[in-house]
């Protein structure tokens, strides 16, 4: 996850990161995973983030699992306790979380984080973050009422930092987001309710 992505020309799943939510799934979360990762993108981020830290490391169990069956990377979200007691060497943090921890944590090979500005993206990258999520790129539902931030926020994003970023927010799987996106240097991107609902 931490190399830049190449042609588009790939297989769609190659260049995309499936971002969890498990209430969005109309099947149980197992079974959603499971389709996922048959799909093979190019990880998974298990972002439960109403969970308490030992309910999470119990779901995270699990998910890691079904993740390691199919040889899809897994990346645990916020929890960094959760990562260290599991061993599991892939954690994304909100840009907060990362200024709380002052730089990546001792055990972490792969270290992303959010963000929703340059100065945030190169704050981020200053405190060891090997890949960036950068967004809403798209309206979404999600965010609901608030602007999208679009195409030149994600150039001007990927411009100012020597780390791979990945656009999240509205983006549909097979729409020509992606290929928009990498167009603009992203390196792929992010998708929740369409990996939910795969």
């Amino acid at each position: 996850m931490a190399e830049h992505g190449g042609s588009t020309g790939c297989r769609k799943f190659d260049h995309l990161i499936a971002v969890t939510s498990r209430h969005l799934c109309q099947r149980p979360f197992p079974e959603q995973l499971e389709r996922i990762c048959r799909h093979h993108p190019k990880a998974v981020i298990l972002r439960e983030k109403d969970l308490m830290e030992d309910d999470y490391l119990f779901f995270a169990k699990d998910a890691l699992t079904i993740c390691r069956e199919h040889g899809v990377r897994c990346v645990l979200h916020t929890f960094t306790k959760a990562a260290l007691q599991l061993e599991h060497p892939y954690l994304h943090l909100p840009l907060a979380a990362l200024q709380k921890e002052g730089g990546k944590p001792d055990g972490i090979k792969i270290l992303g984080s959010s963000i929703h500005s340059v100065s945030e993206a190169q704050e981020a990258e200053r405190l060891g973050a090997d890949y960036l999520t950068a967004g809403h790129i798209y309206a979404t539902d999600c965010k609901a009422g608030v602007p999208s931030r679009g195409l030149d926020f994600l150039e001007e994003v990927c411009q100012s930092v020597q780390i791979p970023v990945y656009g999240i927010g509205g983006v549909q799987i097979g729409s020509g987001q992606l290929d928009e996106m990498m167009a603009r240097g992203a390196a792929g991107a992010c998708i929740m309710s369409g990996m939910m609902r795969l």
